[in-house]
């Protein structure tokens, strides 16, 4: 752990840089970098189901949404363009993050069972 001084020397626009003892090749840097990697993937797996989640949602709000629009004449005097894209938009956002949360809470549970059993 030390200061690198070449950072340092007046004229040099960079910051001074301290390095952290968990950067360094240990056993505990590994484990850090190990875990920090797992997250990373964890959420892009969150990312990635609600998409998908995102996707069958608005498929399945925006063609009753949209049906309903020109079957009955109460939504059509009452729901305007923006209220039913509102409608559609709102339950894909609600599907993307009730999956995405859900996986990655499943993935860290899962990963803190591992850990345990360790």
């Amino acid at each position: 752990m030390g200061v690198d001084q070449s950072a340092a020397k007046p004229g040099n626009s960079s910051t001074c840089t301290i390095s952290c003892p968990l950067e360094m090749n240990t056993g505990l840097g590994y484990y850090m970098d190990q875990r920090v990697a797992r997250a990373r993937r964890y959420a892009h797996e969150g990312v990635v189901a609600g998409a998908k989640a995102a996707i069958m949602a608005t498929a399945a709000s925006a063609i009753p949404t949209l049906a309903s629009v020109r079957m009955f004449p109460w939504a059509r005097r009452n729901l305007n363009p923006t209220a039913q894209a509102l409608i559609i938009s709102t339950v894909a956002g609600a599907a993307y993050f009730v999956v995405a949360d859900k996986k990655v809470l499943a993935s860290a549970r899962k990963n803190s069972f591992r850990n345990a059993q360790e």
